[in-house]
């Protein structure tokens, strides 16, 4: 006997699993029951698992019986005349669809060419296999699975138009791409989604070589005279929020240009953008640390002796300003009111990013690099028609990859651009290469997409015949500008005196083990020193008991406070982190010595 479950709840027990099983499939396929419900046999459990809840991922494939797809010729004469509809082949059986459980049993082909006996289902089309954002890949058939992930990945990050309306909307941290371009070679995918809509890219023209070293590992070289013509210029915004908040007392802040006579005024040229409202106007241009909203708060803590003196009702600055490391132009101000009713003044901040070196770029074939040079124009390399690349890829990326996707784009949006059509590269169901190369041919090209090239610099003809054509290129949002981080000196914890951490708060950088190993390996000790002495104190050690002793400033003498004033005293420097492990030690009962050594 075989236990039944319906969602997880026990109903009875059957004699045959496998002709239950086939039964309510029968019954399912025939209409008589509801096609949301999927049905499987659990072998590990011996049970007969029937779902109907909501929120699971089922997937629609076509029924095969005797391996024969239930799908007909008449079928898809009847869905191109408008006779039939998806909704009709799932009612008459045709078209099914399987959750994890009933795929676990299923035994699906690719395509009808793989059909035997064996098969349960038939894939729709053999692109199902691959996400929304995988399948606008072109050629993915010809490239590595994980590389065709990580190509999903770079397309996500990609900047271009993400919502039409960006003018009217306050969104954390997004970046908008100037002049975005709909890709020359394409998937059925790109129509069926309207990316046309909301591209996201540059049809570019990239040559494949090393030039000087610049491009080596994932790095690319741009062409200057590209960038100045506005090649993956962008805009990136940033929201200033600030409320008016209502404390305890009747105390509030105040949003306005705050007077002199507050705690913490800055200057006034701090506050010179600022309107008599307080707030910043619209098109000023703000750099780091510059005030974007003037506001002044009570004080922080009122103690009862406090109430009535001057100090305590002195209001303090708490204006805020344009974050470290940050710059841009005042886009969009809006004074409104937040579900409490307190004033809620938003500012947004535009900056426009052109390419810079260490910019992130992206095919959408999973090669990802940063910019390691922009070259001028006159100095680019060129092809024999007097073509310069707009980027130069590094043909060392290639081989371990196996990324022939890549490549095969190159070739198509060449032929695309020379011929002034899109190019299908559907997975599965492409424009053939052996038909490009053809075209390319025709066309007075040769076929396997190399070029003669010369040296931008002494004009000298290249040795080997470079690869050039057109592809797809996307700028990532991962910009240098929003990474760059340097500190001097700066804001410490109070707890280990070691400087604070986050790039947004100006902390430090954190050396680690492999970083100490480089410096001793270039045998620069007074950098690693240097490095090591965030935290650098002098404490005085009682050289008999091995305690921290006491130094007292302005007698100038050191005496311990378990063995007296006679004894010897020596300073000592250490790590504050080290001073407070041995405090921490005393704390739970544990006497720690420092036993010191003379050091001549």
């Amino acid at each position: 006997m075989v236990d039944v479950y319906i969602d997880e709840k026990f109903i009875g027990t059957v004699d045959s699993a496998k002709e239950f099983v086939k039964s309510v499939k029968a019954e399912r396929r025939a209409g008589k029951l509801p096609f949301a419900l999927n049905v499987s046999y659990d072998s590990d459990f011996n049970e007969v698992v029937i779902n109907t809840i909501t929120g699971r991922a089922r997937r629609p494939l076509i029924v095969v019986e005797n391996g024969e797809p239930r799908l007909k010729e008449e079928h898809l004469k009847k869905l191109k005349s408008g006779e039939l509809s998806w909704d009709g082949l799932v009612k008459e059986g045709v078209i099914e669809y399987l959750d994890a459980g009933e795929e676990e049993e299923a035994f699906v082909a690719l395509n009808d060419k793989y059909l035997t006996k064996e098969h349960t289902h038939l894939e729709i089309s053999p692109i199902a296999i691959l996400g929304m954002v995988t399948s606008l890949v072109p050629y993915a058939n010809f490239g590595q699975s994980s590389r065709l992930n990580r190509g999903s990945k770079t397309q996500k990050q990609s900047l271009g138009m993400y919502a039409s309306n960006f003018l009217l909307r306050i969104d954390t941290d997004v970046s908008l791409l100037h002049y975005p371009q709909r890709p020359i070679v394409k998937s059925f995918v790109h129509d069926v989604s309207k990316y046309d809509k909301h591209p996201s890219g540059h049809n570019i023209t990239i040559a494949v070589m090393s030039l000087d070293g610049y491009n080596m590992k994932d790095a690319i070289i741009l062409n200057k005279g590209s960038v100045e013509r506005g090649l993956a210029r962008s805009s990136y915004y940033r929201p200033y929020v600030v409320e008016e908040l209502r404390y305890q007392g009747g105390l509030v802040d105040e949003i306005a240009v705050p007077d002199k006579d507050v705690k913490g005024y800055k200057s006034e040229e701090d506050y010179r953008y600022l309107e008599d409202d307080g707030i910043v106007y619209p098109g000023a241009k703000l750099l780091e640390n510059e005030v974007v909203i003037g506001k002044t708060s009570p004080p922080r803590f009122l103690g009862e002796l406090e109430e009535f003196s001057i100090a305590a009702n002195m209001r303090r600055e708490s204006s805020l300003t344009v974050k470290q490391g940050e710059r841009g132009t005042v886009d969009f101000v809006v004074i409104t009111e937040n579900e409490e009713g307190n004033k809620l003044i938003q500012v947004r901040l535009r900056d426009q990013r052109n390419p810079e070196i260490g910019d992130k770029f992206a095919s959408r074939h999973g090669q990802k690099g940063v910019i390691g040079r922009i070259v001028p124009q006159a100095d680019m390399p060129f092809t024999a028609s007097g073509i310069a690349p707009d980027l130069i890829f590094s043909p060392h990326s290639l081989p371990s990859r196996m990324t022939i996707s890549h490549l095969i784009e190159v070739i198509g949006g060449k032929v695309g651009a020379l011929s002034g059509r899109y190019i299908d590269g559907s997975t599965f169901a492409a424009e053939s290469e052996a038909d490009l190369r053809k075209t390319l041919l025709e066309m007075g090209f040769r076929e396997n997409g190399t070029e003669k090239m010369y040296n931008g610099i002494t004009g000298e003809e290249f040795t080997a015949q470079i690869f050039v054509g057109s592809m797809y290129y996307m700028k990532l949002k991962h910009m240098v500008a929003n990474k760059l981080h340097a500190r001097a000196s700066g804001r410490i914890q109070l707890l280990t005196r070691q400087p604070i951490e986050g790039r947004s708060k100006g902390g430090g950088l954190r050396l680690g083990e492999m970083e100490k190993d480089c410096f001793v390996a270039h045998g620069a000790s007074l950098l690693l020193k240097e490095r090591f002495d965030s935290d650098r104190t002098v404490v005085h050690v009682c050289e008999s008991c091995g305690m921290l002793a006491v130094y007292e400033e302005g007698k100038g003498k050191a005496y311990c406070t378990k063995c007296g004033a006679n004894i010897e005293v020596s300073s000592v420097e250490m790590s504050y982190a080290f001073k407070l492990l041995l405090d921490e030690l005393k704390a739970i009962g544990i006497y720690p010595q420092i036993h010191l050594k003379s050091k001549y």
